[in-house]
Parts: C-alpha cells; sequence; structure tokens
C-alpha cells in the first residue's frame, strides 16, 4: 500500500483528536488549515512547512508529501495565488481567438503540475498525497486521503482534459466583479478551475469534489460533538495543564 495513506487506527486518531478540538467552547464549526497541518504532522511523524510549497507536511524518511485542505463541503479549495508568466500577453491573446483561449488555459494547468514538480525536487519526495477533511452541513465531518502524483508520474492534470472560457462580469451593490477564467473538464461538462487573473490571481479548484470517495476507503466519517466544553470545564482543564511538565 502506498505510504500515503493512514493506517485505520492513524484516522481513528485524528478523528479523535479533531473531536476533542471540536469540544473545546472556541473551536467554531471548522477546523482551521494550520491546526490540521499539525494533526497531520503528528500522526504520521512528519513535520509541517509553513512555506507557500505545493505540499504542506512532509515525511522525510518515508519520503511523501501531504497538501492539507480543510474547509467547508461549500467553500471551494483555494490553491496560493497563480501568477502566471507573461499573464498580460496570453489574456490579451486569450480574448482573440480559441487558440489563444486554450494557450492560456494550458499555461494554468502547467502552473499547477509546476508547482508540485517543484515539491518533489525540493524534498526528495517519492509520492505526493491529498489530505483531506470537509466539514458538512448535516454535521458531519469526512477526512480522506488520496494519492495525487508520484515521482514517476509527476503531473495532477492534463492540459488536453480541459476547455476554457471567460465568465460574463458580474455586478453586485458594491462593485463590479471581474470576469474569471473558467477551466471546464471535457468528460464531466462541470467546471472545475476559476482563475481571477484580471484581479488578485486567486486560482479556485471547485473540480476537488470529483476527488471526495464514493466509498469507504481510505476515509473516516464522524460527527461534530453534541456538547462542548463550558467555560469552568475549560478553564478547570488549562489549570491542570499547566501544572505538566
Amino acid at each position: 500500500m502506498s505510504k500515503i495513506f493512514s493506517s485505520n487506527e492513524q484516522l481513528s486518531k485524528i478523528s479523535n483528536i479533531l473531536v476533542g478540538y471540536l469540544k473545546l467552547p472556541f473551536s467554531g464549526d471548522t477546523i482551521p488549515g494550520s491546526l490540521m497541518e499539525s494533526v497531520i504532522a503528528s500522526v504520521r511523524d512528519g513535520e509541517v512547512l509553513n512555506t507557500y510549497d505545493f505540499v504542506d507536511v512532509i515525511n522525510r524518511a518515508q519520503k511523501v508529501g501531504w497538501q492539507v485542505k480543510s474547509t467547508k463541503d461549500s467553500t471551494p479549495v483555494t490553491w496560493k495565488r497563480a501568477k502566471i508568466p507573461n499573464s498580460v500577453e496570453l489574456i490579451s491573446e486569450s480574448r482573440k481567438s480559441e487558440e489563444g483561449l486554450q494557450k492560456l488555459g494550458d499555461s494554468i494547468i502547467k502552473f499547477c503540475n509546476d508547482h508540485a514538480i517543484e515539491s518533489f525536487h525540493t524534498y526528495d519526495l517519492e509520492e505526493i498525497g491529498f489530505s483531506r477533511l470537509i466539514a458538512h452541513g448535516n454535521g458531519d465531518l469526512t477526512y480522506f486521503e488520496k494519492i495525487l502524483c508520484t515521482k514517476a508520474s509527476p503531473k495532477i492534470f492534463n492540459e488536453e482534459d480541459f476547455e476554457w472560457k471567460w465568465s460574463a462580469p458580474k455586478k453586485t451593490k458594491k462593485k463590479e466583479q471581474l470576469p474569471a477564467l473558467h477551466g471546464i473538464h471535457k468528460s464531466s461538462k462541470r467546471k472545475w478551475f476559476a482563475w481571477h487573473g484580471l484581479g488578485e490571481n486567486q486560482l479556485h479548484f471547485s473540480g476537488e469534489k470529483e476527488w471526495w470517495p464514493k466509498d469507504s476507503i481510505n476515509k473516516v466519517t464522524f460527527a461534530f460533538p453534541k456538547e462542548r466544553l463550558s467555560q469552568a470545564e475549560l478553564m478547570k482543564l488549562l489549570n491542570q495543564i499547566s501544572s505538566i511538565g
């Protein structure tokens, strides 16, 4: 089995730690990404990088890394700002022809693939996985793991799988939203990417939902705790922790 995947015991430990956090009175209804990274690093004997690299957590000994994401089920995954080389020229050409449009889209796919490939080289990795926590609106949480790419096959996406189009500008009461470049997955006919290259270069990846597992392999589902600690219980716990060490 790939070293990306946690054992059943490790999956149970991950869910137990997260439920423990959610019992804290200030925890809210999501798990912060930084906490999720720390949990994965702790359970998988890894380290949190705290960089803008593609991988967030690595295990140097096993030569594996994980990109870690934690959001509500309605929130699209956002990758780092996609600053595409020669973007001004590419955007201009994309307005003139289908060929120019595809060329701009291909450069976005290349950006995504290159970002992962860079982590293979920087950290001497053999595999990169996806470590994902989803907070569902029904009160459940799902954590799953997926292999994204390997050193032998480092590309996550293929350029020929996507076609591209600019969205229409939208007006709200406060401001006009600039058009975004949408990447449509050809076989599913669904929007997978939205690149906001006319603004802050954010790259939303809604196609990530196609990766959500439909079976129980390499995942665990658990519920938000029904009760949380009271402020008094939390203060008592903190007082006990202060005496450790």
